[in-house]
């Protein structure tokens, strides 16, 4: 009587054919033509090659969440890899994929790194055709169809993942990799030639205190997890539940993958084993590929039957999903690679290199005429202050480095050149893109929503960050009509000369060992612990995982206002740490980037560009003078800002007349 509802005899509406067919297991997938959702907003076209098909294991009732942890600060759920699929120039996927199973989908490029993390997943039912329209597209829109779309063509069957359809353990598809490649230098055994180094073999599980774990001890995963972990970034339990952008968790930006791919020692990995690294990475690290894993027999068993026994009642479908058909098997020899010879470290003649402080400021003085610095007005009082960095010689590069950074000879900076004296901030990028919002830094363990699940980067006197190197460049060009001045990135010797200031040294203000605190915003004590944000846990419940230099605190978890610290003898600052910085080199041989002058030649290509400086997030190690990491033009990446140059009064009025 309260909601009455008037009734009228009506026409029986048609009955909707039914799009189930029952004596099917499988049902269609079908990915649109075009990547045009924010999800791969930005993202090249072409860029996305297959994609990733992973499945969910939910936990059973009464286990999963904080104590029985699938990995170190998650995922939740235990994900099964069923296999990968092709993608079409335009974008477009048609394939099969398993009835009555949660499955999420990932774009991975030509490297097979996943480009976007799916966090949310889709069933199908047998028979059944599922499109992203709905989700991802208005409800109302249809999959385009022509000659080359993939909806024109049969259904793609899916390419298995090395064997079968299975949860991915970390003992199980990790483990053999380290076995062959890295066990045989770290195996535990102690050294008198150098730092320690991790052990990397097999052996039995711990829990988060360090206790030899039982399966009612909390959750536990063996040493070596423990270790390859802490160079891995990837999503926690709860970190920003925003949409991530592209690449915000590429196996790219992690430092275990920057340090293979630099060469590490001589270490080769093969195809097989790269995926195995990768897909563990794009999977948010998991150490688990059961619960019986997780668990333990004795409370899984049961409840494993049930589940078994109602899907297959209700489905149809008879699968153990606690089977492990990938037994993990102990390779029989470790691979020790031939040691590298090292580089011939006779530095070249550099007369009057390196100099002292007092020196530099001299040669600044002089090259500036009067006039050492200038500023440019961006608009509402916002300004950008340049500094007159002078030419001359310095040896490029670092004997004792990377390969990457060999071989060291001399470079000849043959012009002046202005170089923004602070990184580029949040509060000046708004004057060119007042959209651009750099984010947070995803936090530890449980995160509320007062902190926004993390910690902020995108404050107005913040350095900018995932901000791409072409978005950087279009940054340049506006500030270049604006001013009428020619701005760009710095080229990779012109950022290194200018770093140094004359140095010689690792980093512009001592050695790796000496306290950064006062000069830079690296990985300190702060980005080594773990926030647990008022829970009281007991000691070693919660293991710091960040690498980090924990004898010095500089004050920030993240990166810190432009001009926190002490500048170098130039007056630049934050050449080291806060964040990455782009510059104008694409990633070339070091010989090849040596013959580079300070000439402003434009980079087409779609190679890698270069970044330099190191994060806040790095340790000194990797925010040397020399240090080079490398990313795609189209990428923003979570730590990696830039700076700008602008060319001399008599440079710039070549380029005018040349354009």
């Amino acid at each position: 009587m309260l909601e009455p509802i008037p009734l009228k005899r009506t026409p029986t509406p048609p009955v909707v054919p039914d799009r189930v067919d029952l004596d099917r297991k499988d049902a269609t997938g079908l990915h649109g033509r075009r990547i045009r959702r924010r999800g791969l907003k930005g993202v090249a076209r072409g860029t996305v090659k297959r994609l990733r098909l992973i499945g969910y294991h939910y936990a059973y009732h009464g286990m999963g969440g904080q104590v029985d942890r699938v990995g170190l600060d998650g995922p939740w759920d235990v994900k099964t890899i069923i296999g990968t699929v092709p993608v079409e120039e335009d974008g477009s996927a048609k394939f099969r994929v398993p009835a009555y199973t949660p499955i999420a989908l990932q774009p991975l490029d030509a490297e097979g790194k996943a480009v976007q993390l799916m966090r949310s997943w889709f069933t199908a039912m047998p028979g059944e055709t599922l499109s992203c329209v709905g989700c991802h597209e208005r409800q109302n829109s249809s999959p385009p169809v022509n000659a080359r779309s993939a909806s024109a063509r049969r259904p793609s069957e899916i390419q298995p993942w090395y064997g079968p359809a299975r949860g991915f353990s970390f003992r199980r598809e990790v483990q053999p990799v380290l076995d062959k490649h890295c066990a045989g230098c770290h195996n535990g055994q102690p050294r008198t030639d150098g730092p320690e180094i991790a052990d990397l073999t097999d052996r039995p599980e711990i829990n988060m205190q360090g206790r030899s774990d039982t399966y009612n001890q909390g959750a536990h995963f063996s040493p070596s997890y423990y270790q390859l972990r802490r160079f891995v970034r990837s999503p926690t339990i709860e970190s920003d539940l925003h949409m991530l952008p592209p690449r915000e968790f590429h196996a790219d930006t992690t430092k275990l993958v920057q340090m293979l791919e630099k060469g590490h020692h001589g270490v080769t990995l093969g195809q097989e084993s790269w995926d195995r690294i990768v897909t563990w990475i794009d999977l948010h690290t998991p150490a688990h590929g059961n619960w019986t894993d997780v668990c333990g027999p004795s409370r899984v068993d049961k409840l494993r039957d049930r589940r078994r026994e109602m899907r297959k009642l209700y489905s149809g479908v008879d699968e153990d999903p606690e089977a492990v058909p990938n037994p993990y098997s102990p390779s029989v020899e470790a691979f020790v690679p031939e040691q590298i010879a090292g580089a011939d470290r006779a530095r070249p003649d550099c007369p009057g290199w390196p100099f002292d402080a007092e020196e530099a400021r001299r040669r600044q003085a002089d090259a500036a005429s009067g006039e050492a610095s200038f500023s440019v007005d961006l608009g509402e009082g916002i300004e950008l202050e340049m500094v007159r960095i002078p030419a001359g010689a310095f040896i490029m590069g670092d004997a004792t480095g990377y390969a990457d950074e060999q071989p060291v000879a001399r470079v000849e900076i043959g012009r002046p050149f202005w170089m923004g004296r602070f990184e580029i901030t949040n509060r000046q990028f708004a004057c060119f893109d007042p959209a651009h919002d750099s984010r947070l830094e995803h936090g530890d363990f449980l995160q509320f929503s007062h902190l926004e699940r993390g910690y902020p980067v995108n404050q107005p006197d913040q350095p900018v960050v995932r901000v791409s190197w072409n978005r950087a460049m279009e940054f340049c060009a506006w500030l270049s009509a604006t001013t009428g001045r020619h701005f760009t990135l710095p080229t990779e010797a012109q950022w290194e000369y200018a770093c140094r200031a004359g140095t010689d040294t690792p980093l512009w203000y001592g050695t790796l060992d000496d306290d950064f605190s006062p000069f830079a915003n690296l990985s300190d004590a702060t980005n080594r612990s773990v926030d647990t944000l008022g829970w009281s846990l007991p000691s070693g419940a919660i293991p710091p995982w960040r690498p980090a230099d924990e004898r010095f605190n500089d004050g920030f978890r993240v990166s810190s206002p432009a001009g926190s610290f002490l500048p170098n003898p130039w007056g630049l600052f934050d050449m080291h740490g806060n964040a990455a910085e782009w510059t104008h080199s694409e990633r070339r041989g070091h010989s090849t980037l040596l013959r580079e002058t300070s000439r402003m030649s434009p980079f087409s290509g779609p190679d890698r560009k270069v970044v330099r400086g190191g994060s806040w997030y790095d340790r000194p190690i990797r925010c040397r003078s020399a240090m080079r990491l490398a990313f795609w033009p189209d990428q923003k990446v979570y730590d990696v800002g830039f700076r700008v140059i602008c060319q001399t009064d008599a440079d710039s009025r070549v380029a005018r007349a040349t354009e």
